[in-house]
């Protein structure tokens, strides 16, 4: 096994093995990564075109009961500052999304032991009678596995039941490293890897629209998330052909400050930004059949972001008008839809809006 051989293979689309693509995270530098990346990329977007999307994240409720170590941001049952989003709340929030052009609500949420699948039918029933242009990018395969143990019903027919009511599309959520192993110790409420997979295979044969995600940078090996990206590849290619599968991976660093996991493996975590690229170009390696590659200015800020795309991303993802969680745990970037361009155009690329399928709009 050498480098050169790798990366020819890579360039010519084959499939690498998880100890292949863990040679070449570990072994090439990373202006070997990221040209073999950027070339991939080159070959998906000849247009030379970078995408983003305005989508405002907003929680159901802050009630969890997967006690996530690495979630600042949730609280038990009978916190005394427990919330449930009300109805008239969301539309305050649609309406200052929909003046800022945006048309899509990124809605996720505890796994509340008060609120089961009716609920969530009623709500997205709800918002699409008040506001039937918005789209709900919805959820995530935890959120579908804890609604189908409480109805005592199959993933399919929640999945069934949400997109009848209004969900537009699912998202990755919830992914983490998808090793049972690590899974039982950062996340012990939260659905096993085989569950997400599961959830995930029965939406693609839905044709229901997804993505997929990893939190890398806390107890997992280099190992695991080559391992992780294997498995997203393979459950990619069960997929039929009228269905898009996952439409895009995102994968984001740790952030640390106040959570539990910090506090039980105290490393002294900081946000390698070297490492981050590296981590785009060998997703856009490894993942052969996933179309784009998103590269997570939140958690990195724009000028890290910038350089991923030259090292495989052509999508910055959402301005984020809002969101709750991993800026609870440290990140502080924020961004708005001129700036997003800007950087786009600066980085030597065309910014092009899009929806959740990645279908051009206007900017």
């Amino acid at each position: 096994m050498n480098i050169q051989s790798l990366t020819q293979k890579a360039l010519q689309k084959e499939e690498l093995t998880i100890a292949e693509g863990l040679y070449l995270y570990t072994h090439a530098n990373l202006a070997e990564l990221m040209f073999v990346a950027d070339v991939l990329r080159s070959q998906i977007r000849p247009d030379n075109v970078v995408t983003w999307i305005i989508d405002r994240n907003v929680n159901i409720t802050n009630v969890c009961i997967s006690r996530c170590l690495f979630c600042n941001f949730h609280v038990p049952l009978h916190h005394p500052k427990t919330y449930i989003t009300c109805i008239d709340e969301y539309s305050q929030k649609i309406s200052e999304l929909e003046q800022l052009g945006g048309d899509q609500l990124l809605i996720q949420g505890g796994m509340n032991p008060k609120l089961g699948l009716d609920f969530y039918l009623d709500l997205f029933s709800e918002l699409k009678a008040r506001h039937p242009n918005i789209k709900l990018h919805a959820l995530g395969p935890p959120e579908i596995v804890f609604l189908a143990q409480k109805a005592h019903i199959s993933y399919t027919e929640v999945l069934e039941k949400l997109t009848d009511a209004g969900m537009d599309s699912l998202p990755g959520a919830g992914a983490e490293i998808l090793s049972n192993d690590i899974r039982k110790k950062i996340s012990p409420g939260k659905c096993s890897a085989d569950e997400w997979l599961d959830v995930m295979r029965e939406a693609h044969k839905m044709n229901i629209t997804t993505s997929a995600t990893m939190m890398y940078g806390h107890i997992e090996s280099i190992e695991d998330r080559i391992a992780h990206l294997v498995k997203l590849r393979e459950l990619q290619s069960e997929k039929t052909e009228n269905s898009a599968g996952f439409t895009a991976f995102i994968p984001w660093p740790f952030y640390s400050a106040g959570t539990k996991l910090g506090q039980i493996f105290p490393n002294n975590y900081s946000i390698n930004h070297e490492e981050y690229i590296r981590m785009i170009a060998i997703s856009r390696i490894m993942l052969t059949n996933i179309p784009n590659i998103q590269a997570s200015w939140l958690t990195v800020g724009l000028p890290t972001a910038q350089i991923c795309l030259h090292a495989g991303a052509h999508d910055l993802g959402s301005i984020m008008i809002e969101e709750n969680v991993v800026s609870q745990a440290g990140a502080g970037f924020r961004t708005n839809k001129d700036d997003i361009q800007k950087a786009i155009t600066e980085a030597g690329f065309t910014p092009r809006l899009r929806n959740q399928k990645y279908e051009y709009g206007d900017t």
